[in-house]
């Protein structure tokens, strides 16, 4: 059986049930403010249970910066938001040590990258010098400051929005800073239905004050707990890694998957079987996250303007058959 599907116990059982029931709480209230985006809203999730951090680029006015808000607003921690603009200095991310003449020393000043939940709205509107100021936080859990270094709370998750590289005033992120992030969605045009939802309500954004916290610290270290636990077949790594064998060999790529890439997949894949219910990986759970997971960090040969990848994940996805 390609999906390698443990037995579960009866406690397993029990547990992911009540699990599977506060994913989809979760969902259901993040649904009330970000209309018609069950699919966006999930990953988004999948990507914090898989302790990744999240990038959604779109157009303006498509609800990118909406979506953030309300994922902070039911996570019920602590929340920052940066508006990243040409002028930012990595200072005014990370913090910087500041003289206090009364105690005759220097004392640091942490600055919004010390929140659990941190949005970095519009990155790509910054230089890369500031934008650089979070490579470290996002991979290392911490940042340094005058050679000390300052660990970040827990859990820390970044999201970032960004506008298309093609519009006026954007600095496109480096493959380094764009592998840093585990996902990246595109929300999209609404469908009609939820656009007359919209039309015919009030603004989306005023709702936001009035979600509720669903997840607790410790429910979400069981959830991530959980996640890792999530079977993987050998059959599904067979699958997997020919997936990332294939980018790296096959000549219409510029740049394959990473390792880094290919351990992303991973995690995700098992996100994503988590929030389907199951306690085991399918060849369908991979399917769904490679967009995600991939597109940022391939690049065709005859495309350096762009980091998108859409048409090569569906490349990859024809050309590598689930059985071998």
């Amino acid at each position: 059986m390609l999906n390698g599907s443990p037995s579960p116990t009866t406690a397993s059982t029990a547990s992911h049930s009540l699990e599977h029931e506060l994913i989809e709480k979760l969902v259901a209230e993040i649904e009330t403010v970000v209309l018609g985006k069950n699919h966006q809203i999930r990953l988004a999730l999948a990507c914090l249970f898989s302790q990744g951090h999240l990038l959604i680029e779109d157009l303006p006015g498509m609800g990118k910066t909406t979506l953030a808000h309300s994922l902070a607003a039911v996570l019920g921690f602590s929340f920052k938001r940066v508006q990243f603009t040409s002028d930012l200095l990595p200072v005014d991310i990370i913090g910087a040590a500041i003289f206090d003449s009364h105690k005759q020393q220097f004392q640091f000043q942490p600055g919004p990258v010390f929140s659990q939940v941190l949005l970095a709205d519009e990155i790509n509107r910054a230089t890369p010098k500031a934008q650089s100021a979070l490579l470290e936080a996002m991979e290392e859990r911490q940042v340094s400051v005058d050679g000390v270094s300052h660990p970040l709370p827990e859990p820390f998750f970044v999201i970032a929005t960004q506008n298309p590289v093609s519009q006026t005033g954007t600095f496109p992120l480096p493959e380094s800073q764009l592998d840093r992030f585990l996902m990246r969605i595109e929300l999209g045009y609404p469908d009609p239905r939820a656009e007359r939802q919209m039309m015919q309500g009030s603004n989306p954004r005023l709702r936001i004050d009035q979600l509720k916290a669903v997840l607790t610290l410790e429910q979400l270290r069981q959830i991530q707990h959980r996640t890792e636990q999530i079977h993987l077949s050998e059959p599904i790594l067979d699958y997997i890694q020919r997936l990332v064998h294939f980018s790296r060999q096959c000549g219409d790529f510029d740049l394959g998957l990473s390792p880094r890439g290919a351990l992303a997949l991973i995690r995700s894949a098992r996100s994503w079987a988590l929030m389907e219910g199951r306690e085991y990986v399918i060849p369908e759970d991979v399917q769904q996250v490679l967009p995600c997971v991939a597109e940022h960090r391939l690049r065709g040969g005859s495309n350096h303007t762009t980091h998108r990848g859409a048409s090569l994940t569906r490349q990859m996805l024809d050309a590598v058959d689930v059985l071998e």
